[in-house]
């Protein structure tokens, strides 16, 4: 379950960079379906599809990349491989985000950052930093956090992590700054870049938020919080909410409260946290939680409200649709919908991502690529 272990989902570490992504296994050629006739998004709104990320089976160089679109309501396949060669975008997709006209997809097995053009699809370049993992975007420069090379499992030597600044005109990296130990998820305000470090590696969790003033490009401080930091998001209200994964055993997955005015941690929410998503002054959280006590993982779902801090509903599903092992969450800032996926159980098959209306009740699904992991909404129709 490599999303919410990290010597799991670190495997990918200990293999060889490739050196070609178009090599190794290829995965399959575009298929499109009809999935809806009446999505609610219209011609004007700024969002007319998304991009999902599936991560692939670590090792297997099967990660892909499908597209949904609004206005025809046609979920694609590989949309990726089709428009590049029937190419695999690589091994192990960890993140992808949208910046200008550039889709950025970052590929930690593959130990790069692949740039595509985001109306087309079509492959630009690809940026060499070992072992990324998350990226951001502030004022014409791509931030990425990176485990900075090979590790050694429960090893106290490991090295620190580092964030690399990256030039989006240049498209190459121009800086770096050490951060914490294995850092994951980040988050911008005020100037400032916020990361989360988990430490997944080292023989004790790291606890810190690691805070980057961007104007020096320098490491101000870090803000002690709780053991394996993960995700990461800023509020309607302008503030840092920042999960734990706990140590699996006593120390629980929670969410917690940072003021970026002060730095302060100012609060924490009872909620398990594995993935999570912000829509309006509200946070949708899902939780996957394993503990090595009952060897067993609970699913739970929560709504968070960001003003007040309080858990207003512990159900997001509202018609019974079952999910066996929850990837993903993200929510259509627009018309509402809701975007579970599921892994399915071996982590190695077509996962299936759920489209659920604001009520919770279900609109569609659909069958994707192996591990469907990350999601992006684009104005761009392809």
């Amino acid at each position: 379950m490599k999303k919410y272990f990290y010597f799991i989902a670190a495997l990918t570490l200990f293999l060889p960079a490739l050196s070609s992504c178009d090599d190794g296994n290829e995965v399959s050629q575009d298929t499109e379906t009809v999935v809806d006739s009446d999505s609610g998004i219209s011609s004007t709104d700024s969002i007319q599809g998304f991009y999902l990320l599936n991560e692939g089976q670590s090792g297997q160089n099967n990660a892909s990349l499908d597209y949904y679109n609004y206005a025809t309501g046609t979920y694609s396949l590989n949309k990726f491989g089709t428009v590049n060669a029937n190419a695999s975008i690589g091994d192990t997709g960890n993140d992808i985000e949208i910046y200008g006209n550039k889709l950025y997809v970052v590929v930690n097995g593959s130990n790069m950052v692949q740039v595509l053009d985001a109306t087309t699809c079509k492959q630009i370049k690809k940026i060499s930093i070992p072992n990324c993992r998350d990226i951001t975007f502030y004022k014409g420069k791509a931030y990425v956090s990176s485990y900075a090379g090979t590790l050694n499992w429960n090893n106290s030597n490991n090295r620190l992590g580092y964030v690399a600044r990256v030039d989006t005109a240049e498209l190459s990296v121009s800086d770096t700054c050490n951060v914490g130990y294995q850092p994951e998820q980040m988050a911008i305000y005020g100037g400032k870049l916020y990361v989360a470090n988990s430490g997944g590696f080292m023989p004790t969790y790291d606890n810190r938020v690691s805070v980057i003033n961007l104007s020096t490009f320098k490491k101000e401080k870090d803000i002690k919080v709780n053991v394996n930091l993960n995700k990461m998001l800023i509020s309607k209200e302008n503030e840092l909410f920042v999960s734990t994964n706990g140590d699996y055993y006593y120390n629980t997955s929670k969410l917690y409260v940072i003021n970026p005015a002060t730095d302060a941690l100012t609060d924490s929410i009872n909620v398990s946290v594995a993935g999570m998503s912000k829509s309006g002054d509200s946070i949708y959280v899902y939780g996957a939680e394993y503990s090595y006590l009952t060897s067993k993982t609970t699913i739970s779902y929560h709504i968070v409200n960001t003003e007040t801090h309080k858990v207003v509903s512990d159900q997001i599903i509202t018609d019974g649709t079952s999910i066996a092992s929850p990837y993903m969450i993200k929510v259509n800032s627009i018309n509402k919908d809701i975007f579970i996926s599921d892994s399915g159980s071996t982590y190695g098959s077509p996962g299936i991502l759920y489209c659920f209306n604001s009520k919770g009740k279900l609109k569609w699904q659909v069958t994707t690529g192996v591990g469907p992991g990350h999601m992006v909404f684009t104005k761009f129709k392809l």
